[in-house]
This record gives structure tokens, C-alpha cells and sequence, in this order.
């Protein structure tokens, strides 16, 4: 059934259905089973999103709780108390200033609305001009029209380049890469930005960035103090900052949010993905007053804000996010990933010394290891050779499951995985690595 009648997303479907395809049956802690009864470990987190693990008694009972009481009720024109008490929570905990909450349903809404917001913040006051936006080398900040426009990796734009705009595009201080390292990664970025926004900052609204990690970009960790030169710049020349929080959040980085680390406050933000601890699909953009009173002026049909879906604000996911929230309170969750990312850090250092390891690259519990054909000159494996797919494959044989980003092997585990199972997990991560890239066609 499978095979006849389910379409994966971001998956080359012949390869899959000429492969053994794995279904998952249930889950428990931070382990997933399959049909046939065979467990893995979630080794990331379900594409990114598992906060507490699978099958949280704590999180299943907040949702049958308010099962009993009503399982959807609009957002439009009306509210629900799950809704409102979790906008209150969100506005509680971000950066200082984003105090207004809209929902949606996934990373990528969420990313559509922030554009929208923009663009219609500068013609609510009067700055039509002011509509061109900028993102950067290596973004991906979801796949609806809007959110794919402000992307920038080829492979899942060129089909649809007809249908998207174009933005301004700045360099990702992607320190491997950069012939100066971290500091000329960072210089080049934060020197483009200011001599594009001496030229155009009266024709941009916003830029976009996913703040310190650059996610489906390669785990790509910006050089300290890069997001807050960002965005002073922003202020400076009238630009407003969105900040992509989609895979950051929760807790992801050692902060609640990765704009935490540099005490940087957006204008919007966009949150999803471990807002309900990975249960249900909640997502949300925060604005701060200034964009928000812009939409209140007398002129209902210019300065409304268009836009809504049915399941916005749905009481079930909120109520997931309201408990997921108190959980990582109740647990210390956040500091406890400071804790553990220093200990996966160790262990990967086995990575490091692989002969086929070029960088292994780490924020909190978000880790990416870019692997190469050549260590001394960083030259990359040929693409058909598929080398980050063979060593998720790999792990799969040995238990875990990961999804590879072309050459970089991702390793992001539930937040809330102990010592003992992350140890396992990185022992699997590291095997898997030195089994893929030194089989005998390597030597």
C-alpha cells in the first residue's frame, strides 16, 4: 500500500519504492519501531522536531485533556483558551519586543506570513517602495512560493524559478569554506550587507536569516557576534529583521532561541517544529508591537491582515505546546542541553579524526559533519556518489536513523535523550561515518 498509493515528501520516489521502505509502527522515549518490530534510535529527532522523546505520557494526557473539551475552533474572529494561553506563553519567553503571536500550521506558513507581514508593514505606512527582501547563500526557509523565493539552494528552487521572486542574496559565513575562516567568513558577510544596504535600504522590507545554524544549508554555524552585527545593521539602515526559529527553537542551541545566544531582538520571528514537542503541527510568527499597530489603522480593507488557515491556532497542538513548554521548565531542559551538547562534543571528536571528516560542526544538540573525498584539500565526494545517503543508510543498519544533507551527516537527537543514549547514539554516528566513506572503492 505503500508503495501504490503514499508520495513522500523530498524523497526520489523510484529509488524508494526499488528499496526495503521503512514504516514506523510507534514509538517510545527516543526510540522508533518498525512494522517488523526492529527499533532505531531518533537519531534526528524526526526531522528535527522531537523535544521530550515519543509517547510522553505528560504530553498525551494535555491532549486527550482537551480532547474532552473540543478538538478545533476557529481562530477567525474568535478565540480558544489553549490559543490564547499559549500566545501569552510564546510572548512570555521570546526575545524582548515580540509580544504579538499568529498561528499557523508549519515552518514554512509561518515564513509566508512573516514576508507578508513585512511587506505589508511598510505599505501600511506609506513606504511602497519598500518591497524587495534579502536572504542568503545556502537558505531554506520552507517550500510554499513565498518561503522558497527567500531560499537559495538550487536543487528546490530551479524547477519552480518561474513562479518565485528573486531576493537579494548575501554570503553565510560558512567558516570551512571561507579561504579566511570564521573571522573573513564573518566580515564578508556583515562588509555585503552594509554595502548593499547603503545602496537599497530604501527598497528592502526585510531579511530573513536562520539565526547562528543554517540548517538544511549544512548545519553551518555563524562565527560569534555575526547575527548581532546582522542585526544592528538592520536597524540602522531601516530594515526589519526576520529571524527563522523554525529549527533553532525550543531549546535546540542551549537557549530557548538561537537569537538568545547574541541577545538579538527581531521584528518577527518564526517558530514550529519543537513548539509542541514534536507532537502536533503548530507553528507560529511573533511580531512586535510597531508591525502589529500597523495593521490597526481605520482603513479596515487596506490595513487587515488577509491571511488565516482553518486550523489555525487548533486547540489540540496548543495544548501540546502549553504542556511540551512546562515540561522543559519543569526538567531544566534548556540547561540540560549545554550539559549535553559538551558531552557529544567529546565523543565526536572521534568524527574529527576520521580521514574523510572535513569539519563537524556544532550548536547544542544540532551537529553536522561534512564529509570529503579530501581532508587536506576539503574537496568533496562527486554528488552521484551519494555519500551522506550510504552512511545514513549505514546507521540505519546499525540503529539509528538520520537524514543526511547531501555530504553532511546530520545528528540531532530528542533534547531530552540521556548520557547513556547519547553515547550509544555517537558511537553508531561515528561507525557508520568510517563505514561508509572506507569501504574497499575508498581505499
Amino acid at each position: 500500500m505503500n508503495k501504490k498509493h503514499l508520495w513522500h515528501p523530498f524523497t526520489p520516489m523510484k529509488a524508494y519504492n526499488a528499496a526495503d521502505p521503512l514504516i514506523i509502527e510507534r514509538g517510545e522515549g527516543v526510540w522508533l519501531y518498525d512494522v517488523h518490530g526492529r527499533r532505531y534510535y531518533d537519531g534526528f529527532s524526526s526531522v528535527w522536531l522531537n523535544v521530550h522523546g515519543h509517547n510522553v505520557p505528560e504530553l498525551n494526557k494535555a491532549i486527550t485533556d482537551q480532547l474532552g473539551l473540543v478538538a478545533h475552533s476557529t481562530l477567525l474572529g474568535m478565540a480558544n483558551v489553549p490559543a490564547v494561553e499559549l500566545a501569552a506563553k510564546l510572548a512570555g519567553i521570546a526575545p524582548p519586543g515580540l509580544s504579538k503571536v499568529f498561528f499557523s500550521d508549519s515552518g514554512a506558513a509561518g515564513v509566508e506570513i512573516a514576508l507578508k507581514m513585512a511587506f505589508q508593514y511598510w505599505q501600511n505606512r506609506g513606504r511602497r517602495g519598500k518591497a524587495t527582501f534579502i536572504s542568503m547563500n545556502g537558505a531554506y526557509h520552507g517550500d510554499t512560493i513565498g518561503a522558497a523565493s527567500v531560499g537559495s539552494i538550487p536543487l528546490y528552487r530551479e524547477t519552480f524559478l518561474p513562479l518565485l521572486f528573486a531576493p537579494r542574496i548575501l554570503p553565510y559565513p560558512y567558516a570551512y569554506r571561507h579561504p579566511e575562516g570564521a573571522e573573513g567568513a564573518k566580515d564578508a558577510t556583515l562588509s555585503a550587507l552594509r554595502k548593499l544596504l547603503e545602496q537599497e535600504a530604501d527598497e528592502i522590507a526585510a531579511l530573513i536569516v536562520e539565526p547562528i545554524v543554517q540548517g538544511a544549508g549544512g548545519i553551518v554555524v555563524m562565527p560569534p557576534g555575526c547575527l548581532s552585527g546582522i542585526a544592528a545593521l538592520c536597524r540602522e539602515y531601516g530594515v526589519l529583521l526576520i529571524a527563522d526559529e523554525v529549527a533553532t527553537g525550543f531549546g535546540r542551541t542551549g537557549e530557548m532561541f538561537a537569537c538568545d545566544l547574541e541577545r538579538v531582538s527581531p521584528d518577527l520571528m518564526v517558530v514550529g517544529k519543537g513548539l509542541t514537542g514534536g507532537y502536533l503541527p503548530v507553528a507560529a510568527t511573533l511580531a512586535t508591537d510597531e508591525v502589529y499597530d500597523s495593521f490597526c489603522g481605520d482603513d479596515e480593507r487596506r490595513t487587515t491582515f488577509f491571511h488565516g488557515h482553518s486550523f489555525t491556532g487548533n486547540p489540540l497542538g496548543c495544548a501540546a505546546a502549553l504542556a511540551s513548554l512546562r515540561l522543559m521548565e519543569e526538567r531544566t531542559l534548556v540547561e540540560e542541553v549545554r550539559a549535553k551538547s559538551a558531552f557529544v562534543s567529546q565523543k565526536l571528536a572521534k568524527a574529527a579524526e576520521l580521514v574523510h571528516v572535513g569539519d563537524v560542526r556544532q550548536q547544542g544538540l544540532m551537529v553536522g559533519i561534512e564529509l570529503v573525498r579530501d581532508k587536506s584539500t576539503k574537496e568533496p565526494f562527486p554528488w552521484a556518489d551519494r555519500i551522506g545517503v550510504r552512511a545514513a543508510q549505514r546507521a540505519r543498519e546499525l540503529g539509528m536513523l538520520t537524514r543526511p544533507l547531501g555530504h553532511v551527516v546530520v545528528f540531532m537527537p530528542p533534547l531530552a535523550s540521556t548520557e547513556a543514549e547519547l553515547d550509544e547514539m555517537t558511537d553508531i554516528l561515528v561507525k557508520a561515518i568510517d563505514d561508509a566513506t572506507m569501504g574497499s572503492e575508498w581505499r
